[in-house]
């Protein structure tokens, strides 16, 4: 972490910010819906923090650096500057662990607090930190520790329909959609670290570091760029299908693809105009309607399906006009699971007959 002696560059104190401003919209969607469930998430709150939330906060105290202005003094003064951008009302508690790589969480129900790696620290300078610290602060404002275990317990209620034929398939289908929606509040939550440092290349220089590591003195900012965007839109559909396995049972969108949503929120004005004090106040967060931010998340999942770059997704905006291409790549496949599960059909019935290989049956 840099202390140099340069003053501070102004950044825009933006009062009364609602967490809606900087939340994407399927992630804004879900969690209005989700806040609809008046009391539920009382109760999960509750009951986690009488234990869980005091257990996980004592082994830091015990374990980690508490935060303040005696203990990492300068690393405390930019968590300051980052909470007075996003007008946060009262510090979460923050504490350091040691740890060699960089991240940073935000954890509890009632009472959240924020740990950051020792690595985060030494690697990231007084921009990075202010932009990763109001990530984090990002996760608060939105809620998003509670909702996700309420998530998870949804998804361990399902589990015990898990004897039921559609149990597996229903829960695996519900874990996948919990998935995607914390992907996107990870998105939310890069949206308010901009928010909080106001200064975009500092927030792309972050999710450099994440992807490979402190050093940035031989890593070009517009070469990684050009990564991301042959990341979301080169190669073929083998490609595509990769992409599809490696992020669908994660919880974070690669680096490279958080940078080109980054720079996207960006380049469409969006960034812009909460800069200037367009944007929603906590005061009206009340008057937030399901219907309203559904049909976003669905605007919005539209538009990215028509300017993605990504071939499996330009194949199937074509099917009205290739549909000989998407039936062939489909029917090869859709052929060759009907022979695999025509073979293991005869396989079981041989079995049940008692045939070759298989126990004597009976009828």
């Amino acid at each position: 972490m840099t202390t140099g002696d340069a003053p501070a560059r102004r950044r825009i104190a933006l009062t009364g910010i609602s967490s809606r401003a900087w939340e994407h919209p399927a992630d804004r969607g879900a969690l209005v819906a989700l806040r609809e469930l008046r009391g539920f998430d009382d109760v999960v709150k509750s009951f986690f923090g009488m234990w869980n939330e005091r257990g996980f906060r004592l082994s830091y105290l015990a374990a980690g650096i508490r935060v303040d202005h005696r203990q990492y003094p300068a690393l405390h003064q930019r968590y300051a500057e980052a909470a007075t951008a996003l007008d946060v009302p009262e510090l979460p508690e923050l504490y350091v662990t040691q740890s060699p790589w960089l991240s940073a969480e935000a954890i509890g129900l009632e009472k959240p607090f924020i740990v950051l790696s020792s690595a985060s620290v030494q690697q990231l300078d007084d921009d990075e930190l202010r932009c990763l610290l109001g990530h984090e602060l990002g996760h608060v404002g939105s809620g998003h520790a509670v909702y996700k275990t309420i998530l998870a317990i949804l998804t361990r209620w399902t589990a015990n329909l898990s004897w039921l034929p559609v149990g597996a398939i229903a829960l695996r289908a519900i874990m996948a959609a919990m998935l995607e929606w914390w992907r996107k509040a990870e998105l939310s939550a890069d949206r308010a670290g901009l928010l909080a440092g106001q200064d975009p290349a500092a927030a792309l220089r972050l999710l450099m570091k994440l992807a490979g590591g402190g050093d940035l003195s031989q890593v070009d900012t517009t070469a990684f760029l050009e990564q991301a965007a042959e990341y979301e839109g080169g190669g073929d559909l083998r490609d595509s299908l990769h992409k599809i396995r490696m992020t669908a049972w994660n919880t974070h969108p690669t680096p490279v693809a958080r940078a080109a949503q980054l720079r996207q929120w960006i380049d469409s004005g969006a960034y812009g105009r909460v800069l200037a004090g367009d944007y929603p106040r906590r005061s009206a967060d009340g008057d937030a309607r399901i219907s309203e931010e559904i049909k976003a998340a669905a605007d919005e999942y539209r538009e990215a399906f028509d300017r993605s770059t990504d071939p499996l997704v330009g194949l199937l905006r074509r099917v009205g006009d290739g549909a000989g291409d998407l039936g062939t790549w489909v029917g090869g496949a859709a052929g060759r699971a009907r022979s695999w599960m025509d073979a293991a059909n005869e396989a079981a019935e041989r079995t049940r007959r008692g045939g070759p290989g298989g126990a004597p049956g009976s009828e």
